[in-house]
């Protein structure tokens, strides 16, 4: 099998040694990849670092053109793609198919940011007599070469929420994807060195994670963008105090069902987005529900309907076109996960359906009756696990929501507008959903969290100011 080549600073480059990507699903190798050595990666730091000024002056036209290519030879390969992430993944290939069509997004709505972002914002300061004759124009700029660290759920589309806002500003970016799953940041290299952008301003480089500290450190790298566990991201953001750190870590996202979304109608679609966005990617994703908190008017009823939706999500072969499950990203993950749900139900959890493990995979699980000292009511599970928690009104739900560490986004099923604004105000969380799950995400709104969610906001326009800072022009002696 021939490895594949990473990308160094827009070329093709091979290292000294390789390691293999298999599937989790049936263990197979995927494919097999060069990993760079100290001097490449010295390299590519080097030439992003040289290339910072010429990079920032690029032409809007240069970097917007860019990335409509690489939109364009998504939206192209889409297939393929969505194959090679279902494959290195585990994602079932439904899924794998929207999240090659939310790359493709992405990468356009960064062209159209940057033929639009940083055209400047003029302010008279003659308000005060010192500023007579004066006009201050504010522009934004590059803060230098991004590191942006990728994981494994999204192996596509979280590599492109690093790479399109940083060409789009016109910031070298340096991608190390996830190990577990670096192919299909890989092809985003193939796609960008069809294009004209300078040499040195973007490399790929499938670096193991134990040699990340150096990477972390350097100081030619000042912005990190991190997506990935809370522990990680801070221990990141403590290292290098002093750098820019975005970080988009975990969540525990609830769904809120109200006592006003009553009818059997409202149940059994509140129930149904549950049962799908508790299980969908396997559970592996920040915002997969995994806490439902229910008025007690509609509790029981929705009980039953949410254990019947998730019992007939279809696990099996993620290649499958009716899998809805697939496995984990491997068989240590299934077994965390089969830990946690254990010890849960040894505390004195009620086990509704699921709990059982065969290799990576892991059933789709419901409990209920959480006490709240365990593992699983404190931490996110990333699996397809679900908890329900009965309450007493609007109030007491609220206050479930926020009893946690995370706060990353959440649901709330209501008519109600009032109630809508008040959850706004009240939940200790970066987005809130009205009348759907917490896993809803535009690629182009801010997404990021609150607490131990992490800090800044990716979606396009906003990683976009993350990486850039204002920087004012005073222009003295002007007839206003």
């Amino acid at each position: 099998m021939t490895a594949t080549a990473f990308w160094l600073a827009g070329r093709q480059a091979t290292g000294e040694t390789t390691f293999d990507v298999t599937s989790p699903w049936d263990g197979r190798t995927v494919g097999q990849v060069s990993v760079p050595t100290e001097a490449q990666v010295e390299e590519a730091v080097a030439a992003a670092h040289a290339v910072v000024d010429e990079f920032a002056a690029t032409p809007a036209h240069v970097r917007a053109a860019a990335l409509d290519h690489v939109s364009k030879r998504l939206a192209e390969r889409t297939e393929e793609i969505a194959q090679l992430i279902s494959a290195e993944n585990g994602k079932p290939i439904k899924w794998a198919r929207g999240e090659v069509g939310r790359a493709v997004s992405v990468f356009r709505f960064a062209a159209e940011e940057a033929r639009r972002f940083n055209g400047g914002d003029a302010q008279r300061l003659d308000t005060d007599a010192g500023g007579t004759g004066r006009l201050g124009l504010t522009r934004r700029f590059p803060k230098g070469v991004v590191l942006g660290i990728a994981p494994f759920n999204f192996p596509l589309n979280l590599c492109a929420h690093k790479v399109a806002p940083a060409i789009a500003v016109g910031a070298p970016i340096i991608l190390k994807p996830a190990p577990a799953t670096p192919l299909s940041g890989l092809i985003l290299g193939e796609l960008l060195a069809e294009t004209d952008l300078p040499a040195g301003s973007w490399s790929i480089l499938p670096v193991t994670n134990d040699r990340m500290p150096a990477l972390v450190q350097d100081e030619r790298l000042p912005v990190i963008s991190f997506t990935g566990s809370d522990k990680v991201g801070y221990a990141i953001q403590e290292s290098v105090p002093h750098k820019h750190c975005t970080l988009e870590l975990g969540g525990n996202a609830a769904a809120v069902v109200l006592g006003d979304w009553s009818s059997e109608e409202d149940l059994d679609w509140a129930a149904t987005r549950i049962a799908t966005f508790s299980n969908y990617q396997g559970g592996q994703s920040c915002i997969s529900v995994q806490r439902v908190i229910a008025d007690a008017s509609v509790y029981d009823r929705l009980v039953a309907k949410v254990t019947a939706a998730v019992e007939a999500q279809g696990t099996g072969d993620p290649s499958d076109d009716t899998t809805d499950v697939g496995p984990l990203v491997s068989e240590d993950a299934a077994k965390r996960v089969e830990s946690w749900v254990d010890e849960a139900v040894a505390a004195g959890a009620k086990l509704l359906t699921g709990g059982k493990r065969d290799g990576a995979t892991y059933a789709p699980t419901v409990l209920e009756n959480l006490p709240a000292d365990t593992t699983l009511a404190c931490e996110e599970v990333f699996g397809p696990v679900l908890t329900l928690h009965k309450v007493d009104g609007e109030a007491e739900a609220f206050a479930k929501v926020n009893d946690s560490k995370f706060g990353l986004q959440a649901g709330v099923f209501t008519h109600d507008l009032q109630t809508a604004f008040r959850a706004h105000r009240a939940l200790e969380v970066g987005g809130v959903i009205i009348g759907d799950v917490p896993s809803y995400r535009a690629d182009q709104m801010p997404y990021g969290g609150a607490k131990q969610s992490g800090v800044g906001r990716e979606g396009v326009r906003y990683a976009m100011d993350d990486y850039t800072y204002e920087r004012v022009l005073v222009l003295t002696g002007l007839a206003l």
